[in-house]
């Protein structure tokens, strides 16, 4: 009996191209593996495709709300921000794929899992990360990083190989965005976005949204609760996370939120240029954290910005099944107990307005706020605390006063 192989199968015609080429340079049985994060793409004959390039054997899993609830839910309470920009939608999902190739391969007792990740990209770290760390003992084929054995260069190639191999599938010669989607968001690098001094086509480029200058002439109202730090309604329905992303993606798509163009510094050491589509996910981030303005004291916010900031990296670096990823969520996770409330807002052209914030837990206090003195805050107390903060400042000048003289 041959060794099995488990595939990271997305039906396109590069991981089509690696079934014949695994079994023919390593006699492996090749079991697919699709997994479905809410990409949205029609899955309906994926098997016969599959199997006529000469799998053995097919699984489509569909890990949505395993996605949202253990993986997109602890970025968005972390305020994971890859490089003030990038909400992680690729790089979450990845250490979700990843263990559910593992649990198949598991379940098949495979001997391997092969991606098809290129050699340039931060994928095949996030992708093998995760197998080494859930399953060290499995090997990793990485077709891209093999030149000795995978001699195939460009599309073309690759469509005439599986020709060779009786694989005659319908796919095109011609080069588009090389693009990756899941209920997140939806990421697009190549052509004209190759170039950061050229703008990008968005009329040709964008897929869940509009521009915000074709954005209706109109506000859209949203309202939104949260009970500790996971969102529970959108206007009024109760409904799970994955369903609130989903609705949230069609608000923002249609009002132009969300749409990020960066350049950013990938785990391989090079830079690379990118649009980002994730209306349902800003929206949703910022609704998050207009919550946690009320409730959160001044120094656990603050610690909270910084781990944050930590928490995207190690996300983005693949670094997901780790015990710092571990440590910093259970920090996370005790800061959310009380973000418990309401957050009104509108949509507005890419905008996201503030309409009203109110939580049972909230710190804000109107009487000390008010510029009336309450019976909390006296305002002559300002001046025995001033003193005593700015004391180092008026020592050093004192100081160096001195010393001039």
């Amino acid at each position: 009996m041959n060794e099995k192989v488990i595939l990271a199968y997305s039906g396109g015609l590069d991981t089509t191209a690696i079934i014949p080429w695994l079994k023919e340079n390593f006699g492996y049985d090749v079991v697919c593996v699709c997994i479905d994060c809410g990409q949205g793409e029609e899955l309906d004959g994926l098997e016969d495709r599959a199997k006529a390039s000469g799998a053995a054997k097919l699984y489509i899993e569909n890990i949505t709300d395993e996605f949202c609830d253990d993986f997109i839910m602890p970025c968005v309470q972390a305020g994971a921000v890859y490089e003030h920009k990038y909400l992680l939608g690729t790089s979450m999902a990845r250490p979700a794929i990843a263990k559910r190739l593992v649990e198949i391969a598991r379940k098949e007792n495979a001997t391997a899992i092969c991606h098809g990740a290129t050699g340039k990209g931060n994928d095949q770290i996030r992708f093998e990360l995760g197998i080494k760390a859930l399953a060290p003992d499995l090997k990793i084929i990485a077709p891209w990083r093999m030149p000795e054995v995978w001699k195939m260069n460009s599309r073309e190639e690759e469509v005439q190989y599986c020709r060779d191999h009786g694989i005659d599938l319908p796919f095109s010669m011609g080069k588009g965005y090389s693009r990756d989607r899941n209920l997140w968001h939806i990421s697009h690098e190549g052509l004209e976005l190759e170039d950061p001094a050229s703008e990008p086509n968005y009329d040709e480029l964008l897929v869940l949204s509009v521009t915000p200058q074709k954005a209706p002439d109109e506000v859209t109202e949203v309202t939104m609760t949260f009970e500790a730090g996971v969102p529970k309604t959108l206007n009024g329905k109760a409904m799970k996370v994955s369903e609130i992303i989903a609705e949230l993606n069609r608000l923002g798509g249609e009002n132009g939120i969300g749409i990020v163009d960066i350049v950013e510094n990938r785990v391989v050491g090079m830079k690379s240029r990118g649009i980002y589509e994730t209306p349902g996910g800003t929206i949703l981030m910022e609704a998050h954290d207009q919550l946690e303005e009320l409730i959160l004291d001044r120094d656990t916010m603050e610690m909270k910005k910084k781990l944050g900031s930590q928490f995207a990296q190690i996300v983005y670096e693949g670094k997901w099944f780790t015990p710092l990823r571990e440590a910093i969520q259970a920090f996370v996770e005790s800061t959310q107990k009380y973000v418990t409330g309401e957050v009104r807002f509108k949509l507005y052209k890419g905008n996201i307005i503030k309409a009203g914030t109110s939580s049972p837990y909230s710190l804000y206090n109107e009487s000390l706020a008010s510029f009336t003195t309450g019976d909390l805050y006296d305002h002559q107390d300002a001046s025995g605390f001033i003193t005593l903060f700015g004391l180092p400042l008026k020592v050093r000048a004192m100081v160096l006063a001195e010393k001039d003289k």
